[in-house]
């Protein structure tokens, strides 16, 4: 079994997302153990870029952080295989948009990815009509992750769904990270039309800040993600983050793994 498929078997998973290189390249790998420290299951390392659309203004801020303290892809990369060396068993996934993606064409960033150790990618703005990623990325090894929204109607799912493979991430509002959180009976709907379409893992984000939220989602979905809140963390101590992100995913993590009985699941 993947990595990934190992941890959805195990039950409701957190899902933890960081801008790599916030507030510099030399911080993140204390910020991706505190994470780890903290009983998050699956990484979301993002790829800052300078025009996040899907992006509330918290990690639109760390994006330009990120890239004035000049990261590069070779810091991403460099940063996945070291934090694979350091967790073997822990999936991390590459999060971002298409452009520093594909620059140097889709073989060569898959290839990378694999290389470095990376379970998947999700990418933001490549529709499935236009996915030219998802191919090399399977042929890696690398799971293609797509993403499903609201608007999402059942003549658009096939589509989407299509060559998908890891989870299903639903987006659970019509808008762009942080600001705003479904109703949670919103989310149980679309969570159980998602079932009934793929047998992915379907996970849940966007605007999910609290224990209780968390909690709630992961009653009904196979996992929650939380990212614009510990960006915030990140964004408030700087290079002494890791101590209070780890804090904070570890008072996500109790109430997520306790869905099903289990405490924290670090590897």
């Amino acid at each position: 079994m993947s990595r990934l498929a190992t941890t959805f078997a195990r039950g409701p998973a957190l899902i933890t997302f960081v801008t790599a290189g916030d507030p510099a390249p030399d911080c993140t790998s204390a910020i991706l153990d505190a994470l780890v420290e903290g009983g998050a299951d699956v990484i979301e390392l993002g790829m800052p870029f300078t025009d996040p659309m899907a992006d509330g203004p918290s990690i639109q801020a760390a994006n330009l952080r990120s890239l004035a303290a000049g990261t590069t892809t070779a810091d991403i990369l460099a940063l996945a295989k070291a934090f694979r060396g350091r967790h073997p068993a822990i999936p991390l996934i590459l999060m971002g948009y298409a452009n520093p993606m594909i620059r140097r064409g889709p073989q060569w960033f898959a290839h990378a990815c694999a290389q470095a150790g990376v379970d998947g990618v999700i990418c933001v703005d490549l529709p499935p009509e236009e996915d030219e990623l998802a191919a090399p990325l399977r042929a890696a090894g690398v799971a293609p992750i797509r993403l499903a929204t609201p608007t999402t109607d059942a003549a658009r799912l096939p589509a989407v769904l299509e060559g998908a493979s890891g989870f299903v991430y639903y987006v659970s509002v019509a808008g762009i990270t942080g600001l705003q959180q479904a109703a949670q009976v919103s989310i149980e709907s679309a969570v159980a039309r998602l079932k009934a379409a793929t047998a992915l893992p379907v996970v849940v984000g966007f605007g999910v800040r609290t224990p209780a939220q968390a909690a709630a989602i992961a009653q009904v979905a196979d996992g929650v993600v939380v990212g614009s809140a510990i960006v915030e963390i990140v964004a408030k101590h700087g290079a002494e983050a890791a101590p209070h992100v780890e804090a904070y995913v570890r008072s996500l993590a109790d109430v997520v793994h306790k869905v099903t009985g289990h405490s924290s699941r670090v590897a």
